[in-house]
């Protein structure tokens, strides 16, 4: 079987793509891709690694939690999706390092299906914008707390994937920017599902209606629909085309409220971020999906 992790990150996409692939779950598991709610599995994967406790599971471990989150449904795929599958944003910083907790967690889930062919998939975000969003969520009062002596100008995503590729080298890794998402909603369902775009799916321009105008949209899905793109690469042609016409105004830019975050200080972190972006893009075996 084929299990796929969507593991986050935190503050990305909050549940949204999980949602849109649940508006498809009936079409889906005719091909085999079962997209279960949250309620099956977040807690039971959770208290399942947490009881184990480092500890190798015992062999009919794989069993129980399929039967518990599969019915006895016959599925060749399993999306399993939650931003806090590493961490809550709480401990995004254990220990002054940047999702510390990357490679026990992962080792916790890996064991879970052992022999199955696991998939891992992960936004990004610009820490600019992500680290105030995740400080807003966590316990923390200030923001030297809750990033345990480190500085924002230290994080670097190609981190992470270096360390999560170290504990998970055969594992098929997929990354994207959360800032792309709207332009690539529909290639990153139909990635995480595993179906070809032959498959009919709803909900393919979901978060574009978050950045363009309600007109823009409807002009949009018409022109597609008389005038079906041969690629996706002509249709994210044509969607840019409507975009660059019906843009919602600001919708594209995210308000920094800290203190601490001075315009220089967000302009760094932005340029430090489109480097570290190039550089996991060139990185072997990271499946990278980007408009």
């Amino acid at each position: 079987m084929e299990i796929v992790y969507h593991i986050g990150a935190n503050c990305t996409d909050e549940d949204r793509l999980l949602k849109s692939l649940l508006r498809n779950a009936g079409v889906l598991s005719e091909d085999g891709v079962k997209v279960p709610g949250p309620s099956n599995y977040r807690r039971l994967i959770r208290e399942t690694i947490q009881g184990l406790d480092g500890a190798t599971p015992a062999d009919d471990t794989r069993s129980i939690l399929l039967d518990a989150i599969l019915d006895d449904e016959p599925t060749e795929r399993l999306v399993l999706s939650n931003s806090n599958f590493i961490c809550i944003p709480n401990r995004i910083f254990d220990k002054g390092v940047f999702y510390a907790l990357v490679e026990p967690k992962l080792r916790g889930l890996l064991q879970l299906f052992p022999g199955d062919d696991v998939e891992l998939c992960l936004s990004l975000r610009n820490p600019a914008t992500f680290i105030p969003e995740t400080f807003a969520k966590s316990k923390f009062d200030d923001l030297g707390s809750f990033m345990r002596g480190m500085y924002p100008a230290e994080v670097r995503w190609s981190d992470v994937i270096k360390r999560i590729q170290h504990v998970a080298p055969n594992c098929k890794l997929t990354v994207w920017c959360n800032e792309d998402t709207p332009l690539i909603w529909g290639r990153l369902m139909r990635e995480i599902a595993g179906v070809p775009d032959t498959v009919p799916l709803v909900g393919t321009y979901d978060l574009l209606t978050t950045i363009m105008e309600k007109e823009g949209m409807q002009r949009m899905k018409g022109y597609l629909k008389n005038n079906p793109p041969p690629t996706p690469q002509h249709e994210l042609k044509i969607i840019m085309a409507f975009l660059n016409k019906y843009a919602m105004d600001d919708a594209l830019d995210e308000d920094i409220d800290l203190p601490d975050f001075t315009q220089e200080l967000v302009e760094q972190l932005t340029d430090n971020y489109d480097a570290d972006v190039d550089l996991i893009r060139a990185m072997p075996g990271v499946n990278f999906i980007m408009p």
